[in-house]
């Protein structure tokens, strides 16, 4: 197995969980490939960014000792991002097959047509591909469809659908755009893993899900359908009830140094281990403890939050759910108190004076609550949490944690709980490089049932 775009590893894991051989993982972040080769490749030369724009096929396989690039790789896993291709066009796309160096034509779409070109030199069985929901419908662009179009001029069939992480053990409400071809070689049509979990999802959620499928009503030129299959459906009366941000995270150790002033600005350690809480971990707690090749027996690393003092008092007072209007309300009346406080002291403060504006930083974000209503949000402990992005390298205000004595936002180690990572897993770089790679990864959980599904179904290996 090759992933491309691999970033960190999430998509390798779960890939690596079920026996699969990683031959390498490209990604041209540095501190991601210092982490997939930290965790999959400790020993050995991995640790190295590579651009795919410059990358030949042949050279992964051969500086990795396995053979010629049409021997090497049963399955190819990753996704080009999309937004570098959208506005190539079918036609730009599927010259690919005809003329390998196309993508010197194009830059805008080189990632893409370079995707395509490691699929025709590798010639793997299997293809998984992973991207946005908006992949579907991108500036009126079903870049999915355009990708299995020109799948199949290299001898593939295709699917792709939507699935959400949730229906799948993670606890985390994180809608994707998966597609898998089949080389025609293997009689094998495409399919999806049904779920394993189930969870009413919110209406915004379900009305993205209408927007990026909003394009799919039959190919007009061919009157061929589309190549979507309709996401599998989560059953409550066969599936388990999703996990939630509760179980993900309850055994973890509380952390409330931030709140005596323990805790200042400046780098982090991401190797410092912290023990466990003497609470009963949950069926999910205990497979992050204990998933094999990445055991964590007496505590956790990467266990470290950002410095806002500022907030800490808006975070303890938030209810679950709520999101920046809320906070920004709940700051407003903290100001007024601690004015009213000065008064009682005998200070006066005129309103817009220095003084005011100067007191008022103190406690009132500075963002305007009408534009940024879902900047902030505060988890609920019962429910799955909402989706990760890679934001949260900039701040992680959007995971706000449910325990109002701890009054932070997550650690990087419970954003990794979040996203499905084992306890054992490491990540390269420093605190805001590791949140940006958590946010970026699939889930190994998902990955892990796309790839048991990939090997029993798809694959037949049963051992």
């Amino acid at each position: 197995m090759l992933d491309l775009f691999s970033g960190c590893g999430g998509f390798s894991l779960g890939f690596h969980r079920v026996g699969f051989d990683i031959t390498s993982g490209i990604d041209i972040d540095a501190e991601a490939a210092a982490s997939h080769a930290l965790n999959f490749y400790p020993k050995d030369a991995h640790a190295v960014a590579r651009d795919i724009v410059s990358l030949e096929p042949e050279e992964v396989t051969r500086e990795f000792g396995y053979g010629r690039a049409d021997e090497a790789v049963d399955v190819l896993i990753g996704g080009p991002p999309c937004q570098s291709y959208a506005r190539v066009g079918r036609a730009k796309l599927r010259e690919t097959a005809a003329h390998p160096e196309a993508y010197r034509i194009d830059p805008r779409g080189n990632l893409y047509l370079r995707y395509l070109h490691f699929v025709e030199a590798l010639k793997p069985l299997v293809i998984v591909m992973e991207n946005v929901p908006d992949a579907l419908n991108y500036g009126g662009h079903n870049i999915a469809e355009e990708t299995a179009e020109a799948l199949e001029d290299l001898g593939y069939e295709c699917s792709y659908t939507l699935l959400n992480a949730v229906f799948y053990g993670v606890p985390q409400m994180r809608e994707r755009m998966f597609l898998i071809a089949c080389h025609r070689s293997l009689v094998k049509a495409p399919s999806f893993p049904a779920p394993t979990h189930h969870f009413d999802l919110p209406s915004g959620y379900l009305s993205s899900r209408s927007v990026a499928t909003k394009l799919l009503s039959g190919d007009l030129l061919t009157e061929r359908p589309f190549r979507f299959t309709e996401p599998p459906r989560s059953d409550p009366r066969h599936c388990q009830k999703a996990v939630s941000v509760g179980e993900a995270l309850g055994d973890l150790p509380p952390l409330r140094e931030h709140l005596e002033g323990k805790i200042k600005r400046g780098m982090r350690d991401l190797s410092t281990s912290l023990p466990y809480r003497r609470v009963r971990p949950s069926r999910f707690a205990q497979e992050m403890r204990n998933w094999t090749g990445f055991e964590s027996k007496k505590g956790v690393t990467g266990h470290v939050i950002r410095h806002l003092p500022r907030d800490y008092r808006i975070f303890r007072k938030m209810q679950p759910g709520d999101q920046y209007p809320e906070a920004h309300a709940l700051a407003e009346r903290l100001f007024e108190e601690h004015l009213k406080r000065l008064s009682v002291k005998g200070e006066q403060i005129e309103d817009a004076s220095q003084r005011y504006f100067e007191e008022r930083a103190k406690f009132v974000p500075p963002y305007d609550p009408g534009k940024f209503p879902n900047k902030w949000r505060k988890l609920a402990e019962g429910e799955p949490s909402r989706t990760l992005m890679a934001h949260l390298g900039k701040d992680s205000y959007s995971h706000i944690h449910y325990d109002h004595d701890q009054a932070r936002t997550i650690s990087v180690r419970e954003a990794a709980r979040l996203q499905s990572f084992p306890d054992g897993f490491i990540f390269s770089g420093a605190m805001n490089a590791a949140f940006r790679q958590i946010g970026n990864a699939v889930p190994p959980l998902m990955a892990y049932q796309i790839a048991m599904h990939v090997a029993r179904e798809i694959l037949d290996l049963t051992s």
